[in-house]
């Protein structure tokens, strides 16, 4: 339960106006959503509600009669927050917050270090995300449901969920036996050792062309499969190998990113769990036997089919991705009672997780279960040349736009007359690089296609991560120069609506929490990135109409220094919620 002072103003506003809407419906009467929202910049108010409008057929009245009624009903409970409350259009009632009410909004966001959001959220998320297959190296289709699973992780905890992060690998099945095969028969040793994974690919790309042409091949490498299962020592020995040498290039790659894992269960976690699992299947009679191979049926009351079959075992007794699913499912609410298990992965799996929900829905699975799907990520033909063939790697994506970004740094620096150490530059380039490539697809909605432009993506205009990373450092340049001027430092209290623009600024803030909790339930980081490129185009705004350091007094300079601090420590936290960073200066 959130401490009812830590609610914001539109939370509290809301909640006055369901208490008012419901002393006018009859006993009994269902009350329409009720909450106050800030959609019409068209108004002289800060928020409006159209719920008059929504009443009128109830109370059978006209809605700008019931708004003057509730504009009544909130002057009296209201009134410390608001001014007096107001109607406009066909019924719309909207408020105005005082400048009060403003100051004390703007104290309680900078005495706290959550900027005053609430973590009111309680509960385990599992997310499931990433999981790259090992003996592969992570190429640019792995991005969106890193970057994407990541900044769902941190806004989940940020809100006050338990998140169990689950970075669940391919590390079992059919390939492994062509790899110890192939391993056995055609290594590089020196390549191993300096490209463990990228030699591993080599091999499985070489086992399949060697098959091509001897078939007998694949009878071989289901032999050392085999023998994998059964637990032969050696062969358990390379396979070991392998997922070692993976899992070290993949935390590197996770290491630049800043992306982390609390467990890594991959699909070896649960391959013992797989044969009872199907037999409870067919016990239960979720599944049925069907030419030999054991599916999942959904059928309607007609006996129609409403989705084609969930394969769970082959004939030839084999198992699938969606066995192994089915296993995690059980795994993670036995494990950890979840309140919900997120799985991020690209939207081809949409029908494979309809499939998975509504098996586990049928073993008796409650868990609220979430597929965030994704669209296509790609590059425009010819962007930059990749080591080998046409598959574009993950690190040397992040090394182009790392590359791009300091170039871009250092011909800013060279038009200004300075001059940076190698380290600094290093830094930044770094900092603005990876900032791109994740904003880049976060900015997006999810469920679009992708492509990258790195001269769209590392521009300092627009809804890129240069132009909120460089906001933010301009906040910082305006700081360090109130300081040289001999202003008083930012005091946390003093609020002055000397300008709509102060006004909007700080209005502007004080959102952050309810979109953070939006961006999270929706499953869509874009949400929140909207909000920041908001936000710094109306800091922008602010700081060309607002003057700070000749201010016309120094209650009018503390206020905007007040503001100043608050824009760029929410940006900070929006930004870190995506998993970005900013730099000091630019």
């Amino acid at each position: 339960m959130s401490d009812p002072a830590s609610a914001s103003v539109q939370d509290r506003l809301s909640g006055l106006l369901a208490q008012a809407v419901a002393s006018l419906l009859p006993q009994g009467e269902e009350p329409p959503l009720c909450v106050f929202e800030r959609s019409r910049p068209d108004f002289a108010s800060d928020y409006q509600s159209a719920v008059a409008m929504q009443l009128a057929r109830t109370l059978r009245r006209p809605p700008r009669d019931i708004a003057g009624q509730l504009a009544e009903l909130l002057a009296e409970s209201a009134g410390e927050l608001v001014e007096a409350p107001e109607v406009s259009g066909p019924g719309f009632l909207g408020v105005r917050v005082s400048e009060a009410c403003l100051a004390g909004e703007l104290a309680r966001c900078l005495g706290s270090e959550r900027l005053n959001v609430p973590q009111e959220c309680s509960g385990t998320v599992v997310i499931d995300y990433s999981s790259p297959n090992v003996a592969k190296r992570m190429h640019i289709g792995h991005i969106r449901s890193t970057v994407i699973g990541d900044a769902l992780r941190r806004m989940g905890s940020f809100l006050g969920y338990k998140v169990i992060a689950d970075n669940h690998i391919g590390d079992w099945g059919t390939q492994f036996g062509q790899l110890i095969y192939a391993y056995r028969n055609w290594l590089d040793a020196e390549q191993f050792d300096q490209d463990p994974v990228g030699e591993l690919e080599r091999l499985y790309v070489r086992f399949h062309k060697e098959a091509d042409a001897s078939p007998e091949l694949h009878d071989a490498a289901r032999e050392e499969l085999r023998k994998l299962q059964a637990g032969d020592p050696d062969n358990f020995a390379l396979w070991t190998l392998f997922r070692r040498s993976s899992r070290d290039a993949f935390d590197s790659l996770y290491d630049r990113l800043g992306v982390e894992f609390d467990v890594t269960h991959g699909e070896s976690h649960y391959k013992d769990a797989l044969g009872p699992l199907v037999e409870d299947l067919l016990e239960q009679g979720i599944a049925e036997h069907s030419e030999g191979a054991v599916c999942v049926f959904f059928r309607d009351e007609h006996g129609e089919d409403t989705m084609t079959p969930f394969l769970v075992q082959k004939k030839d007794g084999a198992h699938l991705y969606a066995t192994t699913d089915l296993a995690t499912v059980q795994f993670r609410e036995k494990e950890w009672s979840p309140v919900r298990m997120i799985y991020v992965t690209g939207g081809p799996q949409q029908l494979h997780f309809r499939q998975v929900f509504e098996t586990s829905r049928r073993m008796g699975v409650t868990t609220d279960m979430v597929h965030v799907w994704f669209g296509m990520m790609s590059l425009p033909e010819g962007a930059f040349s990749t080591r080998k063939g046409n598959v574009i790697l993950l690190d040397e994506l992040l090394d182009e736009a790392e590359g791009r970004a300091r170039a871009l740094q250092v011909e800013r620096l060279e038009a200004r007359g300075e001059t940076w150490s190698e380290d600094e530059l290093d830094r930044l380039a770094r900092t603005l690089g990876l900032g791109a490539v994740k904003y880049a697809d976060l900015s997006n909605n999810p469920q679009t296609n992708v492509v990258f432009s790195f001269d769209r993506m590392l521009s300092f205009e627009g809804n890129t991560a240069p132009y909120l990373q460089y906001t933010s450092a301009r906040t910082n340049s305006l700081a360090r120069k109130a300081t040289d001027k001999g202003l008083p430092p930012p005091d946390g209290r003093t609020f002055v609506a000397a300008h709509d623009a102060d006004r909007e600024l700080l209005l502007h803030t004080l959102d952050l929490g309810r979109r953070v909790a939006q961006a999270f339930d929706e499953g869509k980081p874009s949400f929140l990135a909207t909000y920041l490129h908001e936000l710094a185009t109306k800091y922008h705004h602010w700081y060309a109409a607002c003057p700070v350091i000749q201010a016309d007094d120094e209650a009018l300079a503390l206020s905007r220094l007040n503001l100043n601090q608050l824009a760029r420590r929410s940006l900070v936290l929006g930004l870190d919620l995506l998993g970005i960073g900013v730099p000091e200066r630019m």
